[in-house]
């Protein structure tokens, strides 16, 4: 009974991390331009951005990203919503046989849980493009002069606060469903 409250409490104390997780920054970029023509500097932001997830997904959208946005989406934003309400009502069904089947049905759809992990892998692999520096060197001759033109571009990200949340909801909410889910099993032992 006891890991059937932690467990509990656990998912509830993810689903609080998970409300911030989608709705701060989870990571910004920037990438700007530098001309450099004979000494003399022109520089130019090409992208500067702070994304939440919901704003990733909206942007993705918009931009007519249609599968990417709708699985990023139902993985990040609608399996663990319709999760936590699942063992929430299984929560409250005390040792009944409708709370074995949804504990169940969870396990089934844990495994796309994994997803969340996936989400944020793949902002990782975004930023792993931090400081990627760029530069093209060309000589130009314009009216007899010779210019020096050095054309070079920089990318910066940063992980954001949104990121460490929607990290830690990840870690505790498969940590409690697998201690709500063991008790099921302790329970079910037990009784026989």
């Amino acid at each position: 009974m006891i890991r059937k409250h932690l467990g509990f409490l656990i998912n509830l104390i993810a689903i609080a991390l998970f409300i911030p997780g989608i709705l701060l920054p989870m990571f910004s970029l920037n990438m700007a331009m530098t001309a450099n023509v004979s000494g003399a500097e022109l520089t130019n932001t090409l992208i500067d951005k702070n994304l939440s997830l919901l704003q990733t997904i909206q942007e993705l959208w918009q931009d007519e990203r249609l599968l990417v946005a709708g699985l990023i989406f139902a993985f990040s934003i609608c399996i663990p919503v319709i999760k936590f309400t699942l063992l929430s009502f299984a929560y409250a069904k005390k040792h009944s046989t409708l709370e074995v089947r949804i504990y169940n049905f969870i396990s089934q759809i844990g495994k796309w849980s994994m997803a969340d992990v996936f989400v944020v892998a793949i902002f990782l692999a975004v930023l792993s493009t931090n400081h990627a520096e760029t530069a093209t060197q060309q000589q130009l001759a314009l009216f007899g002069f010779k210019l020096d033109l050095i054309v070079s571009s920089e990318t910066l990200s940063a992980l954001g606060a949104g990121f460490y949340y929607f990290t830690a909801y990840c870690l505790l909410s498969l940590l409690g469903t697998a201690i709500s889910q063991s008790s099921i099993s302790y329970q079910a032992k037990n009784s026989n």
